[in-house]
């Protein structure tokens, strides 16, 4: 019985056909953006193993993994940017600290020196007053006391008893050797009967700078410190020492 050949559309395609349309299917995938340039190299083929049919997985899963990758990668340097950010912004606040604390303690100490500048002391340490002001009696020209004396054994150290300039260091008549210092509010204190003087006219003096040591110079029974407050440099413009000092926080 003779068989006629399958037509139409019950007819098996061949297996170049079924080929063909495999390649346009991968093509057709490409094109929509499913596997793109990821076409997978040919498998080689093992002697003695079945061969592998190539399926495009291969390129697909190793892509997959390089996308992995790339992605730790990128955390990992987005992690460390975020940490050195982080150590800068540190460092920056440490920094500000550090200026802060300077920055005070240089206001504490420029406000402690503006404090010492303008403090005053006594012109003997730890003595008192053996003579005072007014005291009357011939020894003194005016008929008075026009200072106070100061207890002080020869070459006890005088002190300025504030900040000033010293407008007179020499010899100075009755007062024998003698300092005067124009002090920074204007005012002018004396110290009389140096036995030495350590000054110089138009030296700036400090609170407790040592100025001369005490003495029995000039018009005196005696050694010791003869201390006056002026509102001006030359003799007669004298006011109560006591007061002056009391009033500049110095107790005697």
């Amino acid at each position: 019985m003779a068989f006629t050949r399958a037509t139409g559309k019950h007819r098996a395609p061949s297996r170049l056909s079924r080929k063909s349309a495999s390649m346009a299917g991968a093509a057709a995938l490409a094109t929509t953006g499913v596997i793109g340039t990821l076409a997978s190299p040919a498998l080689a083929a093992t002697p003695g193993m079945t061969p592998v049919e190539d399926t495009g997985m291969t390129q697909l899963v190793t892509d997959d993994t390089l996308a992995d990758q790339i992605a730790d990668q990128a955390a990992a340097q987005k992690q460390e940017a975020a940490e050195a950010k982080a150590e800068a912004a540190a460092k920056r606040k440490a920094e500000a600290r550090v200026k802060a604390a300077r920055e005070a303690k240089e206001r504490a100490a420029r406000e402690a020196e503006r404090k010492r500048l303008n403090s005053f002391v006594a012109p003997i340490s730890g003595s008192y007053i053996s003579t005072g002001y007014k005291t009357g009696g011939a020894v003194w020209s005016s008929g008075s006391h026009t200072g106070i004396d100061f207890h002080a054994a020869s070459g006890t150290t005088v002190h300025a008893v504030g900040s000033g300039t010293v407008v007179e260091a020499g010899w100075g008549g009755a007062y024998g050797n003698n300092v005067v210092i124009k002090m920074r509010d204007g005012s002018y204190t004396q110290y009389g009967h140096l036995s030495s003087i350590t000054v110089s006219v138009g030296q700036s003096v400090t609170p407790g700078a040592q100025i001369g040591l005490s003495g029995a110079t000039g018009n005196t029974t005696g050694p010791h410190l003869h201390f006056e407050a002026r509102t001006g440099s030359e003799y007669g413009s004298d006011i109560d020492p006591v007061a002056y000092l009391r009033a500049h926080g110095v107790a005697v």
